[in-house]
């Protein structure tokens, strides 16, 4: 085994939810990730769509007692003395698939080891084992401080809420709707006077309906400033509700900016053509992973289309990608995620 040391840190992550093209639900999930090295470790992980056990939303004794693990104060989940560092985002269930390593003490140090992907009772390293990821031996004082702040002081809960401004009973109605599917609460509202600064506080983002005007924006910002909360603001690009949930998960996304897969999205139009102009999107990633790229706009009768226009995985680095070589038609904006993070762009006119 190496006497090399790893460093060894804790960082907010989030596993972005939405509502895909399909119709279907994708969890959203705040979670706090293992920074191996100065870098994610579910970043070499093959673009896995996972969260670690340090979940924002389990009940505060299973947090604990999933921290107490990792400090080996108490007994494996798993047989032959594994234990889970990242696994589904949607469910529990280790049929789903989870990443599982030893965890052991070598004097003061812990040693990270065998890493591999399980779907049942007992690993096949042979078969499934992940052989280029470790072992990692961490200093044992800084491995605990680091562990143990989370027991110290968890800090306040992730602030899933998102408080909705505006007229538009049923678009809002329909986008509360889907945000809850996700797992991020919703409340609607015409404005926020009156309101306590404890409840105000309770809320990670404040969403603008399409038709809410700039004085009731205003006087939505300036009641949070008299609460002194800090939100983040969302202004409604279309009244297309997968559009505006990425919109709210982009602002949600509590993780630091290095951390992220997905760094940058813009779109550009080029060349002229018939039936109108191609459209290019750029997009910056930081680690290998599967990105997808969803148009969504309003046709001529105010119905909102979605369409799927590249779905593959990009390396570390800025990427052209021409968006399936079709022209853009009108005002349409495009969504791009990863397994982590999403970004939203609007097409140029």
């Amino acid at each position: 085994m190496s006497a090399a040391y790893a460093t060894f840190g804790l960082a907010p992550a989030t596993r972005a939810g939405g509502v895909r093209a399909d119709g279907g639900y994708q969890l959203h999930r705040d979670f706090v990730d293992f920074i191996v090295d100065g870098r994610p470790l579910l970043f070499q992980l093959s673009d896995l769509d996972a969260v670690s056990p340090l979940a924002s939303d389990v009940p505060p004794a299973i947090f604990t007692a999933q921290v107490r693990c990792l400090l080996l104060e108490a007994e494996p989940p798993l047989p032959d003395d594994r234990y889970v560092i990242y696994g589904c985002p949607e469910c529990e269930d280790l049929a789903c698939g989870a990443v599982t390593a030893l965890i052991e003490r070598d004097g003061d140090d812990y040693v990270w080891r065998d890493f591999a992907w399980q779907t049942g009772p007992h690993a096949d390293l042979e078969l499934n084992g992940y052989h280029g990821i470790g072992p990692f031996r961490f200093h044992g004082p800084g491995y605990r401080e680091a562990l143990g702040a989370l027991l110290a002081d968890p800090g306040p809960p992730a602030a899933r809420r998102v408080l909705l401004i505006g007229a538009r009973v049923a678009l809002l109605a329909r986008l509360a709707a889907a945000l809850r599917a996700i797992g991020i609460g919703a409340d609607i509202t015409r404005d926020a006077d009156g309101v306590p600064a404890e409840e105000l506080r309770c809320y990670g983002a404040v969403a603008f309906g399409p038709t809410t005007g700039e004085a009731e924006r205003a006087a939505v910002r300036e009641a949070f400033g008299r609460a002194g909360v800090t939100v983040a603001y969302v202004d409604g690009l279309a009244p297309i509700v997968p559009l505006l949930v990425a919109q709210i998960e982009h602002a949600l996304d509590r993780s630091p900016l290095p951390q992220r897969r997905l760094a940058r999205l813009a779109v550009t139009a080029g060349t002229a053509v018939a039936a109108g102009t191609a459209v290019t999107a750029v997009v910056e990633v930081t680690a290998p992973c599967r990105v997808r790229l969803t148009a969504y706009r309003l046709d001529r009768f105010s119905r909102p289309r979605a369409h799927e226009l590249f779905d593959g995985v990009l390396e570390p680095g800025s990427h052209r990608v021409l968006l399936d070589g079709r022209p853009a038609r009108g005002v349409s904006y495009v969504v791009a995620r990863t397994t982590g993070g999403v970004l939203v762009a609007a097409t140029p006119r």
